[in-house]
Order: C-alpha cells, then structure tokens, then sequence
C-alpha cells in the first residue's frame, strides 16, 4: 500500500518521499492507522520489516494534530529502547521523518557523559528517546519530566526483558500519566511480553506480520558441521574463498568476541569487535567503519547487535549458536531485510548438537548440512553438551553458567547531582531551528 493512502499529512510524506520510499510494509499498513485512531497497540514483528517507521509516523502526525496539548517542548512522547545503538536509530527516523515539522527530540543513553545529555535537554524536547538506565539517572536528578507524557512506546520489548529491564520499566511506568496512548513492539511473544501487556495495554489492538518466531523467507540457513578448536580456521576459509565482504559474525561472550577478531585480523582480514564493554565512542566508530566498508568482518556479542541497523547486509555467521532459540531467530534477522536475500551461516560443533536441535524445534524444520571438505568432524571427539540457558538456570541458580549467560540487572549509578536549571519539561524553549535535533 502508498504512504500516501494511510492517512499521512504532506510534511511526513514529503520526508518519506525524500528517503525514496514509496510502498508501505505490511506493519506500517497495518500499525499506522490503527496508531493514528489512538488504540493501543501490541505488535509482533522481526527486525527489518520497518517496525521503527510504524509507529514513528503516526507518533509524528499524532503529536502535531493535538496542538492544544504542547506545552512549549515538554516530552509528549516516550520511547523506551533496550540498547543505546537501537536508541540512536530510533532518534534518526525521528530526525528524518519529522525534518519538516515544528518538534524537538532528544536522545538519552548510558555510556557517554551525562553533563553533556544534562545540557541538550535545557532546550527541551517533544519527544524523547531512552534507554531505562539512563532516564531513571536523569528523572532522579529532576532534569526530565515526565508528567506530560501522551504515547509510550517500548521498543524490543522482549530484548528489555531478556536484559532484565523490568523493574526500571515499571518505575518508569509510575512517573508517566495513566492516561496515555500505549505501544508495545516485539519480536516475539513470550508469557513474560504478555503480562508485561496485560498489564500495561487497554483494549490493545494485536498486530502479527509475521508466523512466531519465524525467520524472513529471504534468508537461506545452513549448519557447517566442525569441530570447535577448527571453527576459526573454517571462518577465515569461507569468507575467502566465497569472496564474502560484510560479515556479522556472533559470539557467546565478550571475551570470545575480542578473541576471535583478533585471530581474524592476523588472517588477513579486517575485523573487530563490538559488545557492552566498549565505549559508546569506540563502537560508534567501529560500527561506521563496518557500514562503509573499512571492516570485513563485525564480531558481535547478542546485546550488541541487538538494534544495528544495516542495509543490505549479506552474511551473519553464528560462530556459536546461542544458548536461548529465539535469540538464533534475532541474530539472523539482521539479514534479508527489506527485501534484501541474505545468508545465515552457523558453524556447529558437537558439543552444540542440543543447541541446534531446538532451534530447529522452534523453527519446525531442519537446517541444511554442508560438510565442507577439508574440515570434516573428528568423530573420535566426545561431546560435552552445552545445556540450554534458561533450563539450566532453572535447575542451577548459582551456577557459574548461571553467571555467564543471566542477564544482567542494570546498575545505573544514580549519582547525586543537583541542577542549577529549573526541571526539564518546564524549561522555555530557547533554539527554535528545527535541524538542531540530536542524531
């Protein structure tokens, strides 16, 4: 369906125009003019079908058709996300898709000094984009305000749950007015999503674009049976004989992630790392480099990838397959995205036969076997099964693989800092040129 028969004023379709898009998705289609009514929403949609877009339009329209309730650039609208480069790309739709309308929108997220957040805020903003950690350090500061609050977005809800999110979200939930239009977006869900909706949505309209916890029908799996201590050799064969020049690859760990880049390196192929223990400067640069080009290879914890939005990007390589199933599902989704092909390769060990087999499970099918000659499995090797995480965790809370693989509880420091400007959301506005918004 056209942008231009979903009800849309001229200024968002002109920037929608600009950006080259001309057909909607099926969740645009089907999220904006039930968004753009005021119902409350719960969504259920993988990565790369425009999901971002779905509810950034109809927010924008939204905001400026309730012109009696500005407030002079007090937050209106709230968008929680789980991590700060999902954040960051949330706030560019909003830039783009709003460049020609009269509103001001921040972003918030750990990782970076907050002095420097603390200023950018004194202007105020219409819309607000954050991750929990950081706007609960800044609620309690008195900078942000957030009694004005008219639509509630949460963005990869089930990631915020698997990142243990949800006792910041429910004290986020208790600043914010209890009349306000609610929506929820996920990629599955999970009996966790749906008391978390339960609780939180009125009369929701259900949204699902796509078959649970199935991938995109662009993407071609396949399982390259190996032997762990041989899959970094198997690696760098692949991407050089197969000639592969944009490769996301995962890893379990942090530690395993800077390991193998740099093994990568010294084969002769340009790699690095991103996960939670960089800064935001350095994974900001590292992801820019990966998306001009400069990378070959980006080796990536789950947390990390989770919100990297990169076009047209061929190949995502499990180097080892996740503990939980669905988070095969997320990692893969980084592929064949927007009508793109994509290839998801998963190097598979014996120790993580288990692994696969319930990945397969939730999939309901078998992935394809190629056993590539030269790297046949030694079938002397014993295997040692790598327990499913969440089982695991259930039958062993104070295991060490308990403290490897649970998520980790945010531990935002709420520092004491006492602001020589009035609460943000009072504050006059003091820039009025609409492309100072923050990137």
């Amino acid at each position: 369906m056209s942008f231009k028969n979903l009800g849309l004023q001229k200024e968002i379709l002109q920037a929608i125009d600009e950006k080259g898009y001309t057909e909607a998705t099926p969740i645009q289609t089907k999220a904006i003019p039930l968004i753009l009514k005021g119902n409350d929403i719960l969504a259920g949609a993988q990565t790369g079908t425009g999901k971002t877009a779905g509810f950034t339009l109809p927010l924008l329209q939204l905001l400026i058709s309730n012109s009696k309730n500005q407030r002079n650039h007090t937050v209106r609208a709230l968008i929680l996300t789980p991590t700060r480069e999902l954040a960051a790309q949330v706030a560019d739709s909003v830039k783009t898709y709003g460049k020609y309308l009269p509103l001001k929108a921040q972003v918030v997220f750990g990782g970076v000094n907050i002095n420097t957040q603390i200023k950018k805020l004194q202007s105020g903003a219409d819309i607000l984009i954050a991750t929990p950690g950081r706007l609960l350090d800044l609620v309690s500061q008195k900078i942000i305000d957030l009694s004005h609050v008219e639509i509630l977005v949460l963005d990869e809800a089930d990631r915020m749950m698997d990142m243990g999110f949800i006792h910041d979200i429910r004290k986020v939930l208790a600043l914010l007015p209890k009349s306000r239009q609610n929506l929820l977006f996920s990629a599955t869900f999970s009996p966790e999503i749906k008391n978390l909706a339960y609780g939180l949505l009125k009369s929701p309209q259900t949204i699902e674009v796509a078959s649970h916890n199935t991938p995109a029908e662009l993407i071609s799996q396949i399982v390259y049976p190996v032997d762990n201590k041989r899959k970094r050799e198997l690696l760098s064969f692949l991407i050089s004989s197969q000639k592969w020049e944009q490769v996301l690859v995962f890893t379990r760990t942090k530690h395993g992630a800077n390991r193998l880049s740099k093994q990568l390196t010294l084969d002769g192929i340009a790699a690095e790392a991103i996960h939670g223990n960089k800064s935001q400067s350095a994974r900001t640069k590292v992801l820019h480099d990966f998306k001009k080009g400069l990378l070959r290879v980006l080796v990536a914890t789950d947390i990390a990838a989770r919100g990297l939005d990169i076009d047209q990007l061929p190949h995502v390589v499990n180097f080892e397959l996740p503990n939980v199933p669905e988070d095969y599902v997320h990692r893969i989704g980084r592929t064949g995205r927007a009508g793109n092909e994509g290839c998801a390769c998963s190097l598979v060990c014996i120790d993580e036969h288990k692994l696969l087999s319930d990945i397969e499970h939730l999939l309901k099918r078998k992935i394809p076997k190629i056993v590539q000659p030269g790297y046949e499995p030694d079938p002397s090797i014993p295997a040692e099964p790598i327990q499913n995480g969440r089982n695991h965790l259930a039958r062993s809370p104070k295991s060490n693989q308990q403290r490897s693989h649970a998520p980790k509880q945010n531990t935002a420091n709420h520092r004491h800092f006492k602001p020589k400007s009035p609460p943000f959301g009072q504050m006059k506005r003091t820039h009025r040129d609409p492309q100072k918004l923050p990137s």
